[in-house]
């Protein structure tokens, strides 16, 4: 295989120690085509983009994911550290979790479920499709030269449906419970910083916040809130000779609903920059409290409720379970959550997710977090490109785009492949005698030919 850039050994090598020799060669080759390849992301098509389709040897190339021995978990690890020495050096680090749908087919995959489309489906309109279900933890890092937040992936988990478990004999583990042994993992990789995790009503559930809380040092989580939510002020302290079990909640506290229908509800304008770019002014309410459910666990928060003056947006509820958490920061943090959708509609144009067609679980176990990895794995790439060169976006006459977005990332990284992996040899600039120029290589020719 051809040396890779420079700029991106330094952030490969990190990973070769997790995988045998023979393998980490293998990985190299399928990597690169999948940066360069188009359209589907298949084994076929990585050999297709790197001129490998003669090798009769093309099905080790499959051994790579569904028979090698090497962890996703380790990969994500790393990862992880990457991300974090590179960008969020120091201060707190955000997170979001949330699940996202593979829409896929075939009777051969075991885990397949019939699942609620998010990206179809709206208030009024619900629609099921088939696929597999992810649960996704992201790293939410403001990379400056794009002037914006991005939910970076680095560790992403199959969760099945209850049937599946079912039909296998196993003990079902719901999304929060998936959210919660993924949390604990992430608190045991970085012990000494301050994490903030934010998801949506899915996971606002008392054991999940119970367990972050509980965590040595705590996990923040912010979460939506229900405006129903039952309530209660902390438990009176105990009277000297008292007897019985001490109370674990006080006195029971008007819902949020009667809070936000109350006049002496004193509100305070909370102007925010919203995920659009928009300024938008709100009015906001904010307080602390125990939440608490009859066998379930007691969880002090602090919720904010807002409202739209203008009455054009139904009122929402945010909680944290940091009670002495800021509301203005506690709503900057929470709607930074949006960008997690942004990234699972960027890797699904291009990089090719729903398009794999294995079928072997430990394929499928691999290759939708190695994709979701990959975007974040090459947002380092580009950023390290960036100190050579400045990253412009792809601009015209029609679109005055101002910031770098994922495919001009992409069209960076795959303008290096082409240029210092795969070379253009071309003639010197005053040669002694004329020669025409070489033709690009035949697997650039082959991507654009048969692009789609």
């Amino acid at each position: 295989m051809p040396s890779l850039p420079d700029a991106i050994v330094p952030l490969l090598s990190p990973f070769a120690s997790l995988f045998d020799a023979r393998t980490w060669r293998k990985a190299q080759i399928l990597l690169t085509g999948v940066i360069l390849a188009p359209g589907r992301r298949t084994v076929s098509t990585a050999l297709y983009a790197l001129g490998l389709q003669e090798k009769g040897d093309f099905a080790l190339y499959h051994h790579v994911l569904n028979r090698a021995s090497w962890s996703s978990l380790a990969v994500g690890r790393v990862l992880l550290g990457l991300l974090v020495r590179q960008l969020v050096p120091t201060g707190p680090l955000l997170f979001a979790i949330d699940e996202t749908l593979e829409r896929r087919w075939g009777d051969k995959i075991e885990a397949l479920g019939v699942y609620r489309d998010p990206v179809r489906s709206s208030h009024g309109h619900f629609v099921k499709a088939k696929g597999l279900r992810w649960v996704s933890l992201m790293l939410l890092a403001e990379v400056s030269w794009t002037r914006r937040v991005w939910a970076l992936p680095f560790l992403t988990v199959l969760a099945p449906s209850r049937r599946y478990h079912e039909t296998q004999g196993r003990r079902h583990k719901t999304i929060t419970d998936w959210a919660r042994q993924m949390l604990c993992r992430l608190r045991r990789w970085l012990p000494d910083r301050e994490l903030v995790v934010v998801g949506d009503r899915t996971y606002a559930t008392l054991k999940l916040l119970a367990a972050c809380q509980g965590l040595e040092p705590p996990v923040t989580f912010l979460s939506r809130l229900r405006l129903d939510a039952v309530l209660h002020d902390p438990p009176p302290p105990r009277k000297p000779g008292q007897i019985g079990r001490p109370r674990v909640v006080g006195p029971r506290l008007p819902s949020l609903k009667t809070v936000l229908a109350d006049p002496a509800t004193v509100w305070t304008d909370l102007t925010q920059r919203w995920p659009d770019g928009t300024q938008r002014r709100l009015q906001a309410a904010t307080g602390t409290a125990l939440w608490y459910h009859p066998g379930e666990p007691v969880v002090p928060l602090r919720w904010l409720l807002l409202r739209d003056p203008t009455g054009q947006r139904e009122p929402q509820a945010l909680l944290s379970t940091n009670p002495d958490l800021a509301p203005r920061t506690l709503l900057a943090w929470y709607l930074q959550r949006w960008q997690a959708e942004v990234t699972f509609q960027e890797v699904r144009t291009h990089l090719g997710v729903e398009t794999q067609r294995q079928w072997s679980a430990p394929a499928i176990a691999r290759t939708t977090p190695a994709l979701l990895g990959l975007f974040s794995w090459l947002i380092l790439v580009a950023h390290r490109l960036r100190r050579a060169r400045t990253l412009r976006p792809r601009r015209a006459a029609w679109y005055a785009k101002t910031v770098p977005t994922f495919s001009d990332v992409l069209a960076s990284v795959r303008h290096d492949l082409w240029t210092q992996v795969l070379l253009f040899w071309m003639s010197p600039a005053t040669p002694d005698i004329p020669k025409p120029p070489r033709p690009p290589p035949a697997p650039l020719l082959a991507a654009l030919c048969y692009s789609a």
